[in-house]
Protein backbone atom coordinates (compact mmCIF):
# COMPACT_ATOMS: atom_id res chain seq x y z
CA UNK A 1 0.00 0.00 0.00
CA UNK A 2 1.19 3.51 -0.75
CA UNK A 3 -0.04 7.03 -0.17
CA UNK A 4 -2.79 7.81 -2.68
CA UNK A 5 -3.73 11.27 -1.37
CA UNK A 6 -1.83 13.97 0.51
CA UNK A 7 -3.66 16.42 2.73
CA UNK A 8 -1.96 19.81 2.90
CA UNK A 9 -4.69 21.54 4.93
CA UNK A 10 -3.88 22.58 8.48
CA UNK A 11 -5.55 20.93 11.45
CA UNK A 12 -9.15 21.95 12.21
CA UNK A 13 -10.20 22.03 8.57
CA UNK A 14 -12.42 18.95 8.79
CA UNK A 15 -9.49 16.57 8.74
CA UNK A 16 -10.90 13.94 11.11
CA UNK A 17 -14.01 13.60 8.97
CA UNK A 18 -11.77 13.42 5.91
CA UNK A 19 -9.77 10.65 7.56
CA UNK A 20 -12.90 8.54 8.02
CA UNK A 21 -14.13 9.29 4.51
CA UNK A 22 -10.81 8.41 2.89
CA UNK A 23 -10.56 5.18 4.84
CA UNK A 24 -13.95 4.21 3.47
CA UNK A 25 -13.05 5.16 -0.09
CA UNK A 26 -9.56 3.65 -0.15
CA UNK A 27 -9.96 0.67 2.15
CA UNK A 28 -6.86 1.51 4.19
CA UNK A 29 -5.84 3.61 7.17
CA UNK A 30 -5.49 7.36 6.60
CA UNK A 31 -2.73 8.96 8.65
CA UNK A 32 -3.81 11.75 11.01
CA UNK A 33 -2.52 13.04 14.35
CA UNK A 34 -4.75 10.43 15.98
CA UNK A 35 -2.47 7.77 14.47
CA UNK A 36 0.59 9.33 16.12
CA UNK A 37 -1.07 9.11 19.51
CA UNK A 38 -1.53 5.39 18.89
CA UNK A 39 1.97 4.83 17.47
CA UNK A 40 4.48 6.62 19.72
CA UNK A 41 7.33 5.06 17.75
CA UNK A 42 6.49 7.56 15.00
CA UNK A 43 7.16 10.57 17.23
CA UNK A 44 10.96 10.70 16.85
CA UNK A 45 10.66 10.45 13.07
CA UNK A 46 8.08 13.22 12.90
CA UNK A 47 10.28 15.29 15.18
CA UNK A 48 13.15 14.81 12.72
CA UNK A 49 10.84 15.96 9.93
CA UNK A 50 9.90 19.13 11.81
CA UNK A 51 13.61 19.99 12.05
CA UNK A 52 14.46 19.21 8.41
CA UNK A 53 16.37 16.07 9.22
CA UNK A 54 16.20 13.23 6.65
CA UNK A 55 13.09 11.02 6.79
CA UNK A 56 12.28 7.89 4.82
CA UNK A 57 8.70 8.82 4.01
CA UNK A 58 7.87 5.51 2.39
CA UNK A 59 9.02 3.60 5.46
CA UNK A 60 7.25 5.95 7.89
CA UNK A 61 3.95 5.81 6.01
CA UNK A 62 4.10 2.18 4.94
CA UNK A 63 0.64 0.69 5.38
CA UNK A 64 -1.21 4.01 5.13
CA UNK A 65 -3.41 4.81 2.15
CA UNK A 66 -3.57 8.60 2.62
CA UNK A 67 -2.47 11.34 5.00
CA UNK A 68 -4.32 14.41 6.29
CA UNK A 69 -4.03 16.76 9.28
CA UNK A 70 -0.93 17.38 11.34
CA UNK A 71 1.87 16.46 11.47
CA UNK A 72 1.85 15.80 7.72
CA UNK A 73 0.38 19.21 6.89
CA UNK A 74 3.52 20.84 8.28
CA UNK A 75 5.69 18.98 5.73
CA UNK A 76 3.36 18.93 2.74
CA UNK A 77 6.13 19.90 0.32
CA UNK A 78 8.24 16.91 1.29
CA UNK A 79 5.26 14.57 1.07
CA UNK A 80 4.27 15.91 -2.34
CA UNK A 81 7.79 15.21 -3.57
CA UNK A 82 7.92 11.75 -1.98
CA UNK A 83 4.59 10.63 -3.47
CA UNK A 84 4.45 12.41 -6.84
CA UNK A 85 1.47 10.45 -8.13
CA UNK A 86 -0.82 11.36 -5.23
CA UNK A 87 -3.27 14.26 -5.62
CA UNK A 88 -2.93 17.01 -3.03
CA UNK A 89 -5.99 18.03 -1.01
CA UNK A 90 -6.05 21.54 0.45
CA UNK A 91 -8.75 21.57 3.09
CA UNK A 92 -9.74 25.00 4.36
CA UNK A 93 -12.41 26.71 6.43
CA UNK A 94 -14.78 29.46 5.31
CA UNK A 95 -12.35 32.10 6.61
CA UNK A 96 -9.12 32.47 8.54
CA UNK A 97 -11.19 33.69 11.49
CA UNK A 98 -13.33 30.53 11.48
CA UNK A 99 -10.19 28.40 11.39
CA UNK A 100 -8.51 30.34 14.21
CA UNK A 101 -11.57 30.25 16.44
CA UNK A 102 -11.67 26.45 16.10
CA UNK A 103 -7.92 25.86 16.38
CA UNK A 104 -7.42 28.14 19.39
CA UNK A 105 -10.18 26.32 21.29
CA UNK A 106 -8.83 22.85 20.47
CA UNK A 107 -5.49 21.86 18.96
CA UNK A 108 -3.58 24.95 20.08
CA UNK A 109 -4.41 23.98 23.66
CA UNK A 110 -2.31 20.81 23.26
CA UNK A 111 0.83 22.95 23.33
CA UNK A 112 -0.03 23.68 26.99
CA UNK A 113 -0.32 19.99 27.85
CA UNK A 114 1.73 19.02 30.92
CA UNK A 115 3.68 15.91 29.96
CA UNK A 116 4.41 13.56 32.85
CA UNK A 117 6.88 11.10 31.30
CA UNK A 118 9.59 10.94 28.65
CA UNK A 119 7.23 9.70 25.95
CA UNK A 120 4.82 12.53 26.66
CA UNK A 121 7.60 15.09 26.63
CA UNK A 122 8.82 13.83 23.25
CA UNK A 123 5.29 14.04 21.86
CA UNK A 124 4.78 17.54 23.20
CA UNK A 125 8.11 18.66 21.74
CA UNK A 126 6.99 17.40 18.35
CA UNK A 127 3.67 19.27 18.65
CA UNK A 128 5.43 22.50 19.61
CA UNK A 129 7.84 22.08 16.69
CA UNK A 130 5.08 21.52 14.13
CA UNK A 131 3.26 24.66 15.26
CA UNK A 132 6.50 26.63 15.07
CA UNK A 133 7.06 25.29 11.57
CA UNK A 134 3.55 25.82 10.19
CA UNK A 135 2.37 28.88 12.16
CA UNK A 136 5.60 30.52 13.26
CA UNK A 137 4.09 32.97 15.75
CA UNK A 138 2.79 32.62 19.31
CA UNK A 139 -0.47 30.73 19.11
CA UNK A 140 -2.33 33.42 21.05
CA UNK A 141 -1.35 35.98 18.38
CA UNK A 142 -4.63 35.79 16.50
CA UNK A 143 -3.69 38.17 13.71
CA UNK A 144 -0.32 36.51 13.19
CA UNK A 145 -1.76 33.00 13.21
CA UNK A 146 -4.51 33.93 10.74
CA UNK A 147 -1.91 35.52 8.46
CA UNK A 148 0.13 32.30 8.69
CA UNK A 149 -2.95 30.25 7.79
CA UNK A 150 -3.59 32.38 4.71
CA UNK A 151 0.10 32.23 3.75
CA UNK A 152 0.13 28.45 4.10
CA UNK A 153 -2.86 28.06 1.81
CA UNK A 154 -1.39 30.48 -0.73
CA UNK A 155 1.90 28.58 -0.72
CA UNK A 156 0.15 25.28 -1.44
CA UNK A 157 -1.83 26.83 -4.28
CA UNK A 158 1.33 28.33 -5.76
CA UNK A 159 3.45 25.19 -5.51
CA UNK A 160 1.09 22.40 -6.55
CA UNK A 161 0.03 22.27 -10.23
CA UNK A 162 -3.66 22.88 -10.81
CA UNK A 163 -4.18 19.43 -12.26
CA UNK A 164 -2.85 17.87 -9.05
CA UNK A 165 -4.45 20.15 -6.45
CA UNK A 166 -8.04 20.18 -5.30
CA UNK A 167 -9.62 22.18 -2.51
CA UNK A 168 -12.13 21.09 0.05
CA UNK A 169 -14.19 22.65 2.83
CA UNK A 170 -16.29 20.92 5.50
CA UNK A 171 -19.69 20.29 3.99
CA UNK A 172 -18.46 19.59 0.45
CA UNK A 173 -19.36 15.91 0.79
CA UNK A 174 -18.14 12.99 -1.27
CA UNK A 175 -17.99 14.64 -4.67
CA UNK A 176 -14.56 16.35 -4.70
CA UNK A 177 -12.83 13.42 -3.00
CA UNK A 178 -14.31 10.81 -5.30
CA UNK A 179 -13.53 12.87 -8.39
CA UNK A 180 -9.89 13.31 -7.35
CA UNK A 181 -9.49 9.61 -6.58
CA UNK A 182 -11.52 8.32 -9.50
CA UNK A 183 -13.85 6.27 -7.33
CA UNK A 184 -17.68 6.14 -7.14
CA UNK A 185 -19.56 8.09 -4.49
CA UNK A 186 -20.94 5.99 -1.61
CA UNK A 187 -24.66 5.99 -0.97
CA UNK A 188 -24.35 6.68 2.75
CA UNK A 189 -23.93 10.14 4.31
CA UNK A 190 -20.49 11.72 4.51
CA UNK A 191 -18.99 11.23 7.99
CA UNK A 192 -18.96 14.25 10.27
CA UNK A 193 -17.01 14.00 13.49
CA UNK A 194 -14.56 15.71 15.86
CA UNK A 195 -16.55 18.86 16.44
CA UNK A 196 -15.06 21.42 18.79
CA UNK A 197 -17.19 20.04 21.61
CA UNK A 198 -16.17 16.44 20.86
CA UNK A 199 -12.48 17.37 20.75
CA UNK A 200 -12.61 19.22 24.03
CA UNK A 201 -14.57 16.45 25.74
CA UNK A 202 -12.12 13.78 24.52
CA UNK A 203 -9.15 15.89 25.67
CA UNK A 204 -10.72 16.63 29.05
CA UNK A 205 -10.77 20.38 28.46
CA UNK A 206 -13.06 22.46 30.61
CA UNK A 207 -15.36 24.90 28.81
Amino acid sequence: MTIRLIGAGLGRTGTMSLKLALEQLLGGTCHHMMEVWGHPDEVPVWNDAMHDRPVDWHALLDGYSAIVDYPGAAVWRELADAFPDAPVLLSTRSSAQAWYDSASATIFQTSKWEATDDAGRRHKAMIVALFERSIGVPLDDAAGAMAAYDAHNAAVRAAIPADRLFEYQPGDGWGPLCAALGVPEPDEPFPHTNTREEFRARAGMDD
